[in-house]
């Protein structure tokens, strides 16, 4: 038996090692602490702590931008998003090395978390403004045009009968209710700088019989994020924009690593 040989984990670098242990930990502190603190009648939910609630929610802290990323659904969630860390991220932490890979998976995490803010500012803006007419006019006509969506969170009788603390507490409940996890943001980035620094390296897919440059895996994985995202299929639960910002954070911070040459 040859004991010399290196292990499967002595291979893996530093920095995607206790990323991928940090990612677990607290993936398996979502499944545990709930049940152990409802013994104590206390109610802990990591996901509602450490994922990125929308800016104007009061469950809301400047730390979820990065926090959120740490944060895993179902086990497919965080079994795809560490075996991509683990594929790609150990080639890039042994290129780059280790402190210039972690700054650029924090910062392509935080531009995720960035355009994540910025499409549900845009997408709420609307309804938003409404909800504040329907409170200064105490009434929940102007919400009327919005039935249809609203109907989809809440369930009311008669909304043109709203006065403005119905309304105040509808709008609170609904800036509460998005709430982002998972470091697909940062994986996305490390698929652009994969695909940037090695282009014509081949990458196997299940589901594609023939390997694909890895310049067109993340073209086609581009392009597919942008439709799903506009699309917005019913159902569909993934943020498709977040996934864009950190590729498109990508984008910026090689660019100003090639202009700075830090």
């Amino acid at each position: 038996m040859d004991t010399n040989r290196p292990s499967f984990l002595s291979n893996i670098p530093p920095i995607v090692k206790n990323l991928i242990a940090i990612n677990l930990i607290l993936w398996l502190a979502t499944l545990t602490l709930p049940a152990i603190f409802r013994r104590w009648d206390m109610n802990v939910d990591l996901t509602d702590i450490l994922g990125m609630h929308y800016w104007a929610s009061d469950k809301f802290n400047i730390a979820q931008l990065f926090t959120y990323g740490f944060m895993h659904g179902g086990f497919n969630h965080i079994f795809f998003n560490m075996f991509a860390l683990y594929m790609f991220g150990s080639v890039l932490e042994y290129t780059w090395g280790a402190k210039r890979f972690l700054i650029y998976y924090l910062f392509t995490g935080l531009g995720a978390a960035v355009v994540q803010q910025l499409f549900w500012t845009v997408e709420y803006q609307t309804l938003i403004n409404a909800m504040n007419d329907a409170i200064a006019a105490n009434s929940g006509v102007s919400l009327l045009p919005f039935q249809d969506i609203l109907s989809r969170y809440f369930s009311f009788s008669n909304l043109a009968n709203f006065d403005a603390a119905s309304v105040i507490d509808m709008k609170r409940m609904f800036v509460n209710m998005p709430v982002t996890i998972g470091a697909s943001g940062s994986v996305f980035g490390l698929l652009l700088a994969f695909g940037w620094l090695f282009p014509e390296e081949r990458i196997f897919l299940m589901f594609i019989p023939v390997p694909i440059k890895a310049r067109i895996f993340v073209l086609i994985y581009g392009v597919a994020e942008l439709f799903l995202g506009v699309a917005r299929f019913s159902g569909d639960s993934v943020a498709h924009f977040a996934h864009l910002g950190g590729m498109l954070f990508g984008i910026v911070f090689i660019l100003l690593w090639k202009k700075k040459r830090f």
